[in-house]
């Protein structure tokens, strides 16, 4: 047995650090979008939340709290005040009323109270959770979506977000679907886009009735998502009897196609067990094609005799 060439350290370096950038990437990237994720909604959403609660906070309190009842960061000495206006004044801002400078100096007094205190931050991204929450509830009725769908038309009548807008709401309505809407309940086997070339597609749902008179049978539609972006792909009609039915779910069908075919449902994995064969191997052919030209009468170009016995 001839010895295995002995790898470079180059060439091992190569195909290990491969190998580990394909098992870590897709967790470093899920755990980069889920703090990223958070990151906007704390900033944009959770932050503005607080500056409102914490405005609203030093409003009401001298109308719910007596003087003597007062937290300390509502306080506002003289002497803070004076800081504030020479401070102002070294950076060549208008003078402003002292009611407003005492409102100032509360603001940044309850802001350093509120960040040395982590539950308080929480408070915004609380408030927003609820707030989606009830958004949900209410847009989720008929009357919210029918108000919202004319919010929709009409911010899609303009510029630049007509372009974008539709792309995004598709992506968001295929993460975020409900299974029922979608009705992606059935994954099935089509020859598509010919005989010969079989497909995994998802079917929606049968299909309309002036189809079905022209197939002059039952049909169902399929749509074909494409690689790698699912939320893509065809629409097609096929018979009935042509939709063979898959045992895989919908999302290990996602995956696959997805992935290019490379994420195979465990259940479908072919390891192990027999091929199914449709005509001689590489090998065979090898084999066959050796043994011809080893026959007798190969060399000499001999006919076979071919004549019966008299």
């Amino acid at each position: 047995m001839a010895k295995r060439p002995r790898r470079s350290f180059g060439a091992d370096f190569r195909t290990f650090f491969v190998k580990g950038l394909a098992i870590l990437l897709p967790t470093v990237l899920t755990l980069w979008i889920v703090v990223q994720l958070f990151l906007f909604v704390q900033t944009r959403v959770a932050e503005p939340i607080n500056v409102g609660i914490r405005f609203a906070v030093i409003q009401l309190a001298p109308k719910f709290l007596p003087t003597a009842q007062q937290p300390e960061w509502f306080i506002v000495t003289d002497d803070q005040v004076q800081q504030l206006k020479a401070e102002r004044a070294r950076m060549a801002q208008r003078p402003v009323p002292e009611s407003m400078l005492r409102i100032q100096i509360r603001q940044r007094n309850l802001k350093e109270f509120w960040d040395d205190h982590w539950y308080l931050r929480g408070i915004g991204l609380a408030v927003a959770i609820i707030l989606i929450y009830l958004a949900g509830r209410l847009l989720g009725g008929y009357l919210g979506r029918r108000a919202y769908g004319r919010v929709e038309r009409f911010f899609s009548r303009l510029p630049v977000f007509k372009q974008v807008y539709p792309h995004v709401k598709q992506v968001v309505e295929f993460i975020f679907g409900e299974r029922d809407k979608l009705k992606f309940n059935r994954v099935v086997l089509v020859e598509y886009p010919r005989k010969g070339i079989w497909t995994v597609g998802l079917m929606t749902g049968d299909s309309m009735r002036d189809i079905e008179r022209v197939a002059g049978a039952e049909c169902v539609t399929v749509f074909i998502p494409s690689s790698p972006t699912p939320f893509t792909g065809y629409t097609i009609t096929v018979l009935r009897k042509d939709a063979i039915d898959l045992a895989i779910t919908v999302e290990e069908a996602l995956r696959f196609v997805v992935t290019g075919g490379v994420l195979i449902p465990e259940s479908q994995e072919i390891t192990g067990a027999p091929r199914v064969s449709s005509g001689p191997t590489v090998a065979e052919l090898a084999e066959s094609t050796s043994a011809a030209k080893m026959s007798p009468g190969a060399d000499r170009g001999d006919a076979p005799d071919t004549a019966g016995d008299a």
